[in-house]
């Protein structure tokens, strides 16, 4: 038994520096590279829209993971089956915990890492899950997980620079889709934001260059 408990250890050890070195890039940055909506949709794997139905955190080959469930109210890009569960795992504990050796290992806290509520409701724009562990992250961290507040929607830096910077071809926009593209800061309309993206996909916008 005790040799067990130095192997989970010792694999929990090798994890977290596995982890460190993944991580430190970000965690030594002193700001996130900006993402506006037209690159957390170029970069994302799938887009999801639903609500948190579940929170819990654990460990896979030693590394600590936040798995996130959510009920899928819709997506994009990749089609999900409305009502399904969609499951993310993220680097992190939700809480400190006890390993066999006595030591303690706490929630990371990696700058710009989104969290996330049981009930909430987000519009997550999430990358391709890594090859060897599965984990992923929202494009952008914070900036490309978005959290519905009745009919508007904001990500964790208050939409700044969500818009920045982009061009999209005239005449491509509805009217209330171009007022949305310039707002600097705040909630903005999720039946709009939502439009505008399966729009630009189902169109292609980003592959011709229309929306850049």
């Amino acid at each position: 038994m005790k040799h067990e408990h130095l192997a989970g250890s010792a694999r929990i050890g090798a994890g977290l520096a596995l982890l460190s070195a993944l991580l430190a890039p970000q965690a030594q940055a002193t700001q996130l590279p900006p993402q506006n909506l037209a690159q957390l949709i170029a970069r994302a794997d799938v887009i999801v829209s639903g609500q948190v139905t579940a929170l819990t955190d654990g460990f896979q080959d030693g590394l600590p993971y936040t798995e996130i469930t959510l009920k899928v109210s819709s997506s994009a890009k990749k089609s999900l089956t409305v009502k399904s569960d969609y499951t993310i795992r993220q680097y992190g504990l939700l809480r400190a915990r006890k390993l066999d050796d006595g030591r303690y290992l706490l929630p990371a806290k990696i700058e710009g890492m989104p969290s996330w509520q049981v009930g909430e409701r987000v519009m997550a724009f999430m990358n391709k899950p890594a090859a060897r562990s599965g984990f992923s992250t929202p494009v952008g961290l914070a900036q490309g997980k978005l959290t519905i507040t009745g009919n508007k929607v904001s990500n964790g830096f208050n939409n700044v620079g969500l818009f920045e910077g982009m061009v999209v071809t005239p005449g491509l926009l509805r009217r209330n889709e171009a007022r949305m593209l310039e707002n600097r800061a705040g909630g903005v309309d999720l039946n709009t934001l939502q439009g505008l993206v399966q729009r630009s996909l189902k169109n292609n916008w980003l592959a011709t260059g229309a929306m850049r």
